[in-house]
């Protein structure tokens, strides 16, 4: 489990440190100390996979030598308590590869420390930890100062950076490694996520943890005192002897983000969350025989599914809230007050659709609730513009509330309707102030990605005073961070409206494709833009985001009216695209002159004409996180842009700096947005609901890029991208209905029931009723190539990993392989290796680095555990030309040291001589100080040293002395003038 931990620290004189001490031990290197006159000498240091000096621009490349780099800060402090470096360390998560952790915590220093201005030594630790478990994580120095040109034109450290200590930068790094790293996650499969905040803010009666490293393990395993791992061990047996008292604690924390949790799920919260086997018994049982665990019975995989009694009971409030609004018949409109809407719409050229005016006369009924589920593009919004004045003529108060802020600003620019975030509705309600009343109308927007424990909270504060709540959104777009499908279970049990006719799209075919997104047949609407031309391959990721630029260049020189976006899934890849397409533009002469300015995520180069988009909600300005906008005017200190709305709006960078460039943007900001052509380039991480938004936010075109590297194949693509991860509900698991029943059992995500709510049927006119099953929409009907028939090795493969899977889960849960456990693995493991030998060993060695390797792989996706053998090969390929390297070196340096030793001793015997025979005193001192040097200089030659001690009789020595060589010659001297060869 994927666990969160980002601590800072400063490494300062006053606590007796050394910043060379302190990058030696983190990078496990030899480094000498000018300050101290001595050497720091960790080589033998275990575990340290990557070391790396990153400088920002201006900085001085003598800096890339580690010592060099530390020596010189030590050296431009002069106080005896100074402030050295800053040291920030995080936890990578063991779920990812060696190669992936590297990539992860480069891109993330690069990013929120280089980019700024501080140079970084970054370290990766690879530790394995006392339970066999892999910790990795991350240390990285950063220095303190500014780097300025000097009177010699070369690079030095000028004054300390002030700016740098903020405590709400760090706040800010916080979050930013917990969106980082989530995103990456998410970008590479990886079912697991982490959370910044602190348990009290999550609601968790819990004591965060310290990390704790191998040095602290081994200090414990030798009996010697370790502070910091005695109090993460107190720390896990305070929070185990809770849970054991409230056990709800534990449920809560779990259900956090998941509606429904399996055994596996807590069996690794409770190791978490207590010490030793004794607890961890002790806690499991308490948790599982807690009255607040219910069983639900088991999920389409086959496992057990449990959630707690507090999720049922949310979920319980608010089925009971909406059954109440729903139930309710206040706010009704008359139909002439709608047709008079509809005529002014009309007036202003907006004529609605059929499906719309359906969806118009469903929201605007007299009942307490309204469901609208819309297809992207079907002009929900410009229905609720209508409904608002509709709502108005009949005296009613409209507020719109979304999840983001600027999913609440497209809501309010697409249908007039005054909208905000539902965090600051709550927060203005808690206050007692813009209370809702019985002649409100909530219109709450994207209403998809708010989770279930959000939503009861709204919709019941509704009941509570009377409003009619309306909900609109898609259940097959972007789902809820936190836990549960609330929108989509309120839908199934209240039914929905549902608008199917796409009207963003100009093209047919493409509306058709919009469509088979939003059902869940993504295969075949990449398809249809397949045959088209407007899926497009390339050899490498790298390559299709330089053909997807240079289309994007194109295209804004043949329509430079148009609107334009570029998406991608990971804000690593917007930068690299926005990046890409401001070279084109400075290139092409588009963009004015570029200044430099210092914005939140760093250093960006900004100029006239520039593409922003806005980072931060700011009400004072009128901007959302996600605006978008042209820069018109800038200076060092101050910026105008004119917002895609219309509007102007300036600022100062010391009172707002959360801005970027917005040529490009991640899919989730995308949500809710339209403009005339689209770019998107996919990554590994994509799933329908991604794909869905991510082709359908355009009018004219979009076009889908992707890199062989990522997907071999078209079919490989499809299959990523057709990805169901829809959340559950604990309701969607049901008791089985009695014998006698006919009713079928629910499954996860059965039954999404579409249809317009009327408020009295006519019997002449039965109600439209559609279901969309969602698990049986998952991927393509239509094959885009032939699979090829599988290998007997790929076979084996997922033979080996299923059995050895097996086993792993069952030591996780804390239990015992039985013998026929054991018996399958032995066999798996013989069947592999005789296919190819010593298969079985490297497979068990990239297993132990990544259990999500070892599940794909037993799931029949071979393709990642193939390429662990084929790296391993390659490795040893490379091992043993580096050990026959090695060997030539070792015989060659060992021929170049005897020469060395016949030389040392030839002009011994040459020195002595002239000591001897120095017809002057100066001469004679001359020789006596070579002989000198010479002995001297063994020190620093181990090598050629122990080379000497077997021609001691050479050199006029005691062979059977027991002093060093180089003592002895230099004794040999002092006995004077004639002491030497032959005496």
């Amino acid at each position: 489990m994927a666990i969160y931990h980002f601590s800072a620290k400063v490494i300062s004189r006053a606590a007796g440190s050394s910043a060379v001490a302190a990058a030696a031990y983190r990078s496990a290197d030899r480094l000498h100390d000018e300050r101290l006159g001595r050497a720091h000498d960790f080589s033998n240091k275990a575990g340290v996979v990557h070391s790396e000096v990153l400088l920002p621009d201006g900085a001085d490349e003598r800096w890339l030598d580690r010592g060099r780099l530390w020596n010189d800060v030590e050296a431009a402090e002069l106080r005896k308590d100074a402030q050295l470096a800053r040291e920030i360390e995080f936890a990578i998560p063991r779920e990812m590869t060696e190669a992936e952790g590297i990539s992860l915590a480069r891109d993330f220093v690069q990013a929120e420390f280089v980019d700024r201005g501080m140079i970084a030594d970054l370290n990766v630790h690879w530790d394995i930890g006392a339970d066999g478990m892999a910790r990795p994580h991350a240390h990285v120095m950063l220095t303190m100062r500014e780097i300025r040109i000097g009177e010699d034109g070369g690079a030095e450290f000028g004054t300390k950076v002030r700016d740098w200590n903020r405590s709400e930068l760090l706040s800010h790094w916080r979050e930013a490694w917990a969106d980082h790293v989530n995103e990456r996650l998410a970008s590479l499969d990886i079912d697991a996520r982490i959370d910044h905040r602190t348990l009290e803010a999550q609601g968790i009666d819990l004591e965060p943890q310290h990390k704790i490293g191998p040095a602290a393990l081994r200090m414990a395993a030798e009996g010697l005192e370790a502070e910091r791992l005695a109090e993460h061990i107190e720390i896990a047996r305070s929070n185990g002897e809770k849970i054991i008292i409230n056990p709800g604690i534990a449920l809560d924390a779990i259900t956090h983000r998941q509606a429904t949790f399996t055994n596996r799920d807590l069996a690794i919260f409770v190791h978490r969350h207590s010490d030793g086997k004794e607890q961890f018994d002790a806690v499991m049982s308490a948790v599982k025989s807690s009255p607040d665990l219910v069983a639900l019975g088991k999920d389409g995989r086959g496992d057990d599914r449990f959630t707690s009694r507090a999720m049922i009971g949310t979920e319980q409030r608010l089925e009971r809230a909406t059954a109440t609004l729903d139930a309710r018949r206040r706010h009704r409109v008359d139909e002439r007050q709608r047709e008079r809407a509809l005529a002014s719409a009309s007036a202003r050229g907006l004529e609605l659709s059929a499906e719309q005016r359906g969806a118009l006369e469903h929201v605007t009924s007299s009942r307490g609730i309204s469901n609208v589920i819309g297809y992207a593009g079907t002009g929900k919004s410009a229905m609720l513009g209508v409904a608002r004045e509709a709502w108005e003529a009949a005296g009613f108060q409209v507020q719109g509330a979304a999840l983001s802020g600027i999913a609440a600003e497209g809501l309010e620019h697409g249908s007039g309707i005054g909208s905000r975030t539902l965090a600051s509705l709550e927060h203005q309600w808690a206050n007692d102030r813009d209370r809702l009343t019985d002649k409100h109308i909530l219109v709450i927007d994207e209403a998809g990605m708010v989770g279930t424990r959000q939503l009861e909270r709204v919709v019941s504060e509704a009941e509570r005073q009377g409003a009619k709540v309306v909900l609109v959104g898609d259940p097959q777009q972007l789902q809820a961070i936190e836990a549960g499908a609330a929108f989509r279970s309120i839908a199934e049990r209240h039914g929905a409206v549902e608008i199917m006719d796409i009207r963003r799209q100009q093209e047919d075919w493409q509306r058709e494709a919009t469509r088979e997104l939003a059902t869940g047949r993504t295969g075949e609407a990449i398809g249809r833009y397949a045959e088209a031309g407007f899926v497009h391959a390339a050899e490498t990721r790298e390559a299709a985001r330089a053909d997807l630029v240079d289309a994007w260049d194109r295209d804004r020189q043949h329509y430079p009216d148009a609107s334009r976006i570029i998406l991608t899934h990971t804000n690593h890849e917007v930068c690299l695209l926005n990046d890409e397409v401001r070279d084109r533009l400075k290139a092409s002469g588009a963009l004015g002159n570029e200044i430099v300015l210092t914005v939140e995520r760093g250093e960006r180069g900004f100029a006239e004409g520039d593409r922003v988009m806005f980072l931060q909600n700011e009400r004072g300005m009128g901007v959302k996180n996600g605006s978008l906008g042209t820069v018109q005017n800038i200076d060092r200190m101050r910026i105008a842009v004119m917002l895609d709305d219309g509007r102007s709006v300036a600022f100062d960078l010391k009172d707002y700096a959360h801005v970027d460039h917005g040529y490009a943007a991640t899919i989730h900001k995308a949500q809710g947005m339209t403009v005339d052509r689209v770019k998107v380039l996919a990554t590994p991480g994509v799933d329908s609901h991604s794909t869905y938004v991510a082709l359908s936010r355009h009018r004219e075109q979009v076009d889908l890029y992707y890199g062989r590297d990522d997907f071999a194949s078209q079919s490989k693509l499809v299959r990523a991208a057709s990805r169901e991860r829809g959340k559950d509900m604990a309701s969607d698991y049901r008791v089985p209905p009695p014998a006698k029943s006919t009713e079928p059992t629910r499954g996860m995500f059965d039954g999404l029931k579409l249809g317009v709510a009327r408020e009295a049927p006519d019997p002449a006119k039965p109600e439209r009723q559609r279901a969309i099953r969602l698990s049986y929409v998952r991927v393509s009907a239509r094959p885009l190539e032939a699979q090829p028939s599988r290998s007997p090795l790929d076979k084996a493969v997922e033979r080996f990993a299923r059995a050895t899977k097996e086993i792993v889960d069952i030591r996780r849960a804390g239990g015992k392989e039985l013998p026929h456990e054991i018996d399958a693995y032995r066999k798996a493991r013989t069947e592999l290796d005789a296919l190819r030998p010593g298969g079985a060993n490297d497979l068990r060695e990239a297993f132990g680095k990544s259990y999500e390797l070892t599940k794909d792989t037993a799931e029949g996706r071979t393709a990642g555990a193939m390429a662990a053998m084929d790296r391993r090969d390659a490795a040893r390929v490379a091992e043993r030309a580096a050990a026959e390297r090695a060997a030539r070196d070792r015989v060659r340096l060992a021929a170049e040291t005897e020469k060395r030793a016949e030389l040392f001793v030839a002009t011994w015997k040459k020195e002595s001589a002239r000591v001897k025979d120095a017809p002057t005193y100066a001469a004679r001192d001359a020789a006596r100080a070579n002989l000198t040097d010479m002995a001297k200089s063994l020190h620093r030659d181990p090598q050629l040293e122990s080379l000497l001690q077997n021609r001691r009789a050479q050199l006029g020595l005691d062979v059977m002395s027991t002093k060093t060589l180089s003592q002895d010659l230099q004794l040999s001297l002092s006995r004077g003038r004639g002491m030497g060869i032959g005496m």
